[in-house]
């Protein structure tokens, strides 16, 4: 059997994740036979693209039968996934979960495949494989090169993060907004981002913790532990700015020895993950990078307020690498290396 004959099935087909993993099984020559589109049972009745002349049906979750999936992809919040992951996993399927219900359980490999491959042999405890939060899934890409030729102590970072990253609602809440400012015609409080969005950043993403951070702050900093080293230090500030689609991070850290800037960039070069900028006034913004499947490196400098600090600029596409891509090529690599996982 070939990965083309494996049986899939997406959950939250509907959305724009789940939209983007469709859109990457069909490039990748998957029959339309062999995959579901499964979504809430208020899309029943609705189909979906499937590659460019396709569709599926969608498919009510609520009472799906995973029993001849042989990987699920789950796009959908935390929710949702506490409450189906374990039914499909039961029933057989290997999951790939997109939500951050499973990314600190310690018997889920939480995996970006041009990090940490090899953590994929640990899902055989639950069958589930977690996917990492967009924003981790760019900056340990980035860091990785580095790290495994200079140990990486502490990480300050700021991302910028696209409103994609709440959902296909949220595009639309920028956009109408956006509109209503250039018309100069009446707002309607959006509940989505708490204040208005549009000609706006908004230092806040998921709720805020007791020590004042949000969620997906803390998100970044244990996932970022998880992957690439517990004993590396994290501060974190995520900002929701007025992007459609692509995340940016700007991220300086600190290095244990000393270095020459050519070999980080060297580095950085040898990641089939990455592009990095050829000069140093080069750089990559979120509008060029759109449909992209790299991570993009630039403004690669020495920070010089502290010991062997280096400062990096990442952009990425956070629907595609940030999500479906990171996802799909979870499964292709358990396909290759761990075969044993999926129930053939």
């Amino acid at each position: 059997m070939t990965f083309k004959n494996l049986t899939f099935t997406v959950v939250g087909a509907t959305g724009a994740v789940g939209n983007a993993v469709l859109s990457l099984l069909a490039d990748r020559g998957i029959p339309k036979e062999n995959v579901k589109a499964v979504a809430s049972k208020r899309s029943l009745g609705a189909s979906v693209s499937y590659g460019d002349h396709a569709e599926l049906a969608i498919k009510p979750l609520e009472h799906f039968d995973f029993s001849s999936t042989h990987i699920a992809f789950f796009a959908v919040g935390s929710d949702v996934s506490a409450e189906y992951v374990l039914r499909a996993v039961q029933q057989g399927a290997l999951v790939i979960d997109k939500s951050s219900y499973f990314r600190m359980d310690v018997d889920v490999p939480l995996i970006v495949p041009e990090v940490n491959p090899d953590a994929i042999a640990h899902a055989s405890k639950r069958r589930i494989i977690a996917n990492p939060n967009c924003s981790t899934i760019q900056l340990v890409a980035a860091l990785k090169p580095i790290y495994d030729i200079n140990p990486i102590r502490r990480i300050v970072l700021s991302t910028y993060q696209a409103v994609s990253g709440a959902g296909s609602n949220a595009m639309d809440i920028l956009y109408n907004e956006t509109k209503t400012v250039l018309m100069n015609q009446p707002s309607t409080p959006n509940t989505t981002f708490q204040k208005p969005i549009a000609f706006n950043v908004i230092p806040k993403i998921d709720v805020f913790m007791d020590d004042g951070s949000t969620k997906e702050e803390w998100k970044m900093i244990e996932e970022t532990k998880k992957i690439l080293s517990p004993d590396i230090r994290v501060a974190a500030t995520c900002v929701r700015v007025p992007v459609f689609v692509g995340h940016s991070i700007s991220a300086t850290f600190e290095l244990t020895h000393a270095f020459d800037l050519k070999d980080i960039i060297k580095a950085l070069k040898t990641s089939k993950a990455l592009k990095v900028a050829g000069a140093t006034d080069q750089f990559h913004t979120p509008s060029e990078v759109a449909q992209e499947d790299y991570i993009f490196v630039s403004r690669i400098r020495r920070d010089v307020s502290t010991e062997n600090g280096v400062s990096l600029w990442i952009v990425a596409d956070n629907l595609r690498k940030g999500a479906a891509l990171n996802a799909v090529q979870i499964a292709e690599q358990t396909y290759k290396h761990h075969r044993h996982l999926i129930h053939l």
